[in-house]
């Protein structure tokens, strides 16, 4: 598979989101980890909420088992989503003490010193930028986390939080698939009526900035891949489908492949947990789609022309 940077290291083009993990027994977690390997992967994506932390602690005990692993792999974990407990309802927290508190906790569940990336998982309305920054430079310091970076923040919060913090931002992981063309849609249709003049451009203003985009749920919840499509997604099924008979893979490479086709270099983070699944995902890094295919998917999943 071919390879990217990431934080000045080199990791998969396709990257494993451990979501689920947690919610699989030990022999089927290890099961599904092998196979990500198996298929070249080399990022683990996390976060603080999957499963409670019990997809942490889970892959926590996988590394622990296979101590030389560690070595060979880049860990990445998110922060800054509280879900509702005794205190307040849901909610987002970026202040100094939840990052730092939830880094290290994270660090407690996969067992290990440091992680190589640190991302904030969404924006939190009451950030303040300057208290971000204190908390990414004592982590940083620390030898906690090597880097840092966002997810599902627009352009203008990137902006807005870079200004603050003394290293760059090195991903932004947002929701991008053939059920999910907004991203590209912002492309497409700048100075279109009706379109406010300056509408955000994730995919262009966060590569702009030198930041890596990271695609989740890139496979758009097997919504094209089904051998059986609800009725509002068949036309697109149909294309996919038939662009994979005649390349000869299957229907799940050719939706990430759509993906994978933009030329930002979007790093997808597929969390599908059954192993053939996960070898089709592994295979589509090497699939090209001609851009008449990619337009014709695009063109299906929209359900109309481009402009």
């Amino acid at each position: 598979m071919e390879t990217i940077s990431l934080a000045g290291l080199r990791t998969s083009r396709v990257a494993y989101g451990c979501m689920t993990l947690g919610g699989l027994d030990r022999t089927r977690a290890q099961a599904t980890v092998d196979a990500a390997l198996d298929g070249g992967i080399t990022l683990f994506d996390h976060a603080d909420i999957y499963s409670g932390g019990r997809s942490e602690a889970v892959f926590g005990e996988i590394l622990a088992d296979r101590p030389g692993l560690r070595d060979e792999i880049v860990l990445q974990t998110k922060c800054g989503i509280r879900l509702s407990d005794d205190h307040g309802p849901k909610r987002y927290d970026l202040s100094y003490d939840h990052i730092v508190g939830s880094a290290e906790a994270s660090l407690r569940r996969l067992g290990v010193e440091h992680v190589e990336v640190l991302l904030l998982h969404r924006p939190d309305p009451l950030m303040e930028p300057a208290v971000i920054a204190h908390a990414f430079d004592d982590l940083h310091a620390s030898g906690k986390v090597g880097a840092f970076g966002v997810s599902n923040f627009s352009t203008a919060h990137l902006g807005r939080l870079a200004e603050a913090i003394d290293r760059p931002l090195v991903a932004n992981q947002i929701q991008l698939s053939l059920g999910h063309t907004g991203p590209v849609e912002a492309g497409i249709t700048a100075n279109m009526p009706g379109r406010a003049t300056g509408a955000d451009d994730l995919l262009d203003g966060s590569t702009a900035r030198g930041v890596r985009i990271q695609a989740w749920a890139p496979l758009a919840g097997g919504a094209f891949s089904h051998d059986d499509p609800a009725p509002e997604h068949a036309e697109t099924a149909g294309a996919v489908r038939a662009i994979a008979d005649r390349q000869g893979v299957s229907p799940l490479g050719v939706v990430l492949a759509w993906v994978l086709r933009l030329p930002h270099g979007v790093q997808p983070i597929v969390g599908t947990t059954d192993p053939g699944r996960i070898a089709a995902c592994c295979a589509a890094a090497d699939l090209a789609l001609s851009r008449e295919d990619w337009y014709q998917l695009f063109e299906a999943a929209r359900g109309h022309r481009v402009p």
